[in-house]
């Protein structure tokens, strides 16, 4: 063997003998589906859907290994995955309106005014619709009186009273229809509000013990 051959030779069992410590150093251990204690130098096939033990050379647990999941168990850990973010979403979309509500009311006096605000609309709207329902009220009455005289004999009444009367029972059930309408618009304002003023409350008193603890 020459000189050059001989010093490979070397070389080689010297890499040899650093390299099989080294693998000797990564230890697996587990125990199969069988009840079986196995140990390797690599991950054992045999205990993929089981958690597996690394260890050192004297036996410490250095870090586990968690079972493989199956193509079932892996969808459902997606869908857990996607339900949590949407979870964090809302709750972030939460926390955003909130904030945006405290920077719009600070306080009730705030919220009272916007409140009222809302409402004038539909105040002035009910006003003016009430005051056309005195007005038709104060016609049919006098319209009831002129009627009256023909009241033994209906046949009688003229057709102008008779038509008089008519217009004004449908003026009359136009206008309560629509006094109906703008009392509903108002009470889904409040409604609004109200459920505003509730979580309102509940920010105001938390934001009040945040600065209280500053």
């Amino acid at each position: 063997m020459n000189m050059g051959a001989w010093r490979w030779t070397v070389l080689g069992g010297l890499l040899c003998a650093v390299a099989v410590p080294a693998m000797a150093q990564r230890i697996y251990t587990c125990t199969d589906a069988k009840g079986r204690r196995l140990t390797s130098d690599r991950p054992i096939a045999e205990c993929n859907d089981r958690v597996q033990n690394e260890v050192s050379p004297s036996g410490v647990v250095r870090r586990q290994i968690q079972p493989s999941l199956t193509a079932e168990e892996r969808a459902a850990e997606e869908v857990k995955a996607r339900k949590a973010a949407e979870a964090r979403a809302l709750e972030a979309e939460d926390r955003k309106r909130e904030r945006a509500l405290l920077d719009r009311y600070p306080n009730r006096a705030a919220h009272d005014k916007e409140r009222a605000t809302a409402l004038a609309p539909t105040d002035e709207v009910f006003k003016a619709a009430q005051a056309r329902t005195a007005e038709l009220e104060a016609q049919r009455k006098r319209l009831d009186e002129e009627a009256a005289f023909y009241k033994r004999d209906p046949n009688k009444l003229p057709p102008a009273l008779k038509r008089q009367v008519e217009d004004n029972a449908l003026q009359a059930a136009a206008h309560k229809r629509s006094l109906a309408g703008i009392d509903e618009e108002r009470k889904r304002i409040n409604l609004r509000f109200d459920d505003e003023l509730d979580q309102l409350r509940r920010l105001w008193a938390l934001q009040g013990k945040t600065q209280a603890s500053k």
